[in-house]
């Protein structure tokens, strides 16, 4: 048993490897640190709390158990999941984390004794309002992030399911929580904590079913943010300096980083979070496109023009992470280097399915850190460059961004891949992006389609080099 003062200062000493970790995560060159950091600031965070338990000898072998359960099933899935299920997996993550929220929120409401917060019926105030609020964005967590996986996995479908008077409804539900959690802090009635559970369990769906594809990583990391609130709601009701501090760097972290991706996206946070931004009529969209003429090459062509460059940008999208064509990739452009061209990556802020996909994938292949360039530091060289190269990159190179205000993703900045003299694009087919919008891009005079597996037609490039 450790007693509460030392407890408090291990929780504080983990929080600042916490926000070590984060400071870590900031940059690619530091990330491992920052993982690092992360990791010791977990354990240290999971044996205070180990060893602060009450009844040691009935309370120490239960938590070890689901320690030992969950701790396998962490690693199990870390171990197989590949790098184009990351968004899933997170969006996973997050539904546990709010779920926990609930269950803690749950067991605080029915047996406050045991957390020190009064008894049943004469819970502080305080605690509480903590405990509705955790439990209500814990919910908003829980069945919004079922929503995000169901879509990102294909399960569900990721156009935006929308009905008419749906934001009046979404307003009323929101308004019926604040009158539902003043009730209950009045009342204490556990048939209002129930229903506050339900009503916050059918926001969560309602708010992400609106949301289509091209806004699923403002999604990710909005849902991030929740989770975050929803722990921190929780440690203030159980008094845990810990729960509170990681909590709140995970909200607010996530939080910025959802405003830092509307900005990218020329998206209002509350448009994205209200509403069907990503809906399209696919059918009529691609009925007159299709019509149009297409320039397809094979891998010989790309060879050619690639080898007769001086410069070479290469936009990595979804289709390289699904190929897993990021090593294929890096060998082409060592083999391009070898014949003195100039080689660099652009990146889109929401190119994947969530922010930093691409990053990862190119650090997996250990390409160089300074030749990974973001869409501001690099837009305007495409109009200097040879050759485009994208690979599997869709809605984030479409101009129809620039010059279509029906297009559901107008006003998103793209990457001006179509100002330079080639642009060598590897596709399976002509099939809208994620955001099921047609790409402008393939029907350009100096657009040479490449369809094929982008892993298959990088290999047979890098031969024909």
């Amino acid at each position: 048993m450790i007693s509460a003062n030392l407890s408090a200062v291990f929780y504080l000493i983990s929080g600042v490897l916490f926000i070590l970790a984060l400071r870590g995560l900031s940059s690619p060159e530091t990330s491992r640190q920052g993982n690092f950091f992360g990791i010791l600031g977990m354990v240290i965070a999971i044996t205070v709390t180990f060893l602060s338990i009450g009844n040691f000898s009935t309370g120490f072998i239960h938590v070890l158990i689901f320690l030992l359960i969950g701790g396998i099933i962490g690693t199990f899935i870390a171990y197989k999941i590949p790098m184009t299920a990351m968004p899933e997996l997170v969006a996973g993550f997050h539904s546990l984390v709010g779920l926990a929220a609930v269950f803690v929120a749950i067991s605080a409401f029915l047996n406050p004794e045991a957390f020190n917060l009064g008894s049943p019926g004469n819970i502080k105030l305080g605690s509480l309002i903590e405990m509705s609020i955790g439990a209500a964005v814990g919910a908003i967590t829980f069945s919004g992030s079922i929503i995000a996986f169901l879509k990102l996995q294909g399960i569900m479908s990721g156009s935006p399911i929308t009905f008419k008077g749906q934001h009046l409804l979404n307003a009323l539900i929101l308004i019926s929580t604040v009158v539902v959690t003043y009730l209950l802090c009045l009342t204490q009635s556990s048939n209002l904590f129930w229903i506050l559970l339900a009503i916050s369990f059918l926001i969560g769906f309602l708010l992400i079913i609106p949301i289509g594809g091209a806004d699923m990583p403002v999604v990710i990391s909005m849902l991030n943010s929740y989770s975050g609130w929803a722990a921190a709601g929780i440690g203030f009701t159980l008094e845990n300096t810990a729960l509170i501090i990681t909590g709140a760097l995970v909200g607010s972290s996530g939080a910025i980083l959802s405003y830092i991706m509307c900005k990218a996206m020329n998206r209002s946070f509350f448009s994205v979070i209200l509403g069907g931004f990503g809906a399209t009529d696919q059918s009529s969209t691609l009925k007159g496109k299709e019509q149009k003429p297409v320039k397809s090459g094979n891998a010989e062509d790309a060879a050619f023009l690639m080898k007769n460059a001086s410069s070479v940008i290469i936009v990595p999208g979804y289709g390289m992470a699904v190929a897993q064509a990021q090593h294929a990739l890096r060998e082409m452009v060592d083999t391009l280097k070898k014949n003195d061209i100039k080689v660099s990556y652009a990146i889109h802020p929401v190119a994947g399915r969530m922010p930093g996909h691409m990053n990862v994938l190119l650090a997996e292949a250990n390409v160089p850190y300074d030749e990974v360039f973001e869409l501001e530091e690099i837009n305007n060289d495409f109009a200097n460059t040879d050759v485009a190269f994208v690979i599997g990159a869709n809605d984030v190179t479409n101009p129809a961004a620039k010059t279509d205000p029906q297009s559901p993703i107008y006003g998103m900045p793209v990457l001006d891949v179509e100002k330079c003299k080639s642009v060598l694009f590897v596709k399976r087919s002509l099939s809208p992006g994620y955001a099921g919008v047609d790409n402008d891009l393939f029907y350009k005079e100096n657009t040479l389609m490449l369809f094929s597996d982008a892993k298959k037609m990088t290999e047979s490039i890098t031969k024909n080099l």
